[in-house]
């Protein structure tokens, strides 16, 4: 595999992880399923077969 192809298909996940979390945490928003003016998130990104365990811990700010 090329390296551009290599790099197009991680950029193909990760574009999709993002938009359909994003997705994910507007419709969470918009049914209230939050408190307060900080929504504390974590994504873990873990790869089958390895020992991959990536964790970004963040807070979104509520409207």
């Amino acid at each position: 595999m090329s390296e551009d192809a290599f790099n197009m298909s991680i950029r193909k996940f990760l574009k999709e992880v993002g938009v359909t979390s994003q997705r994910k945490i507007e419709e969470m928003v918009r049914e209230g399923q939050t408190g307060g003016k900080k929504l504390k998130v974590r994504m873990t990104l873990t790869a089958e077969g390895t020992d991959l365990n990536h964790v970004v811990d963040g807070e979104i700010e509520l409207p």
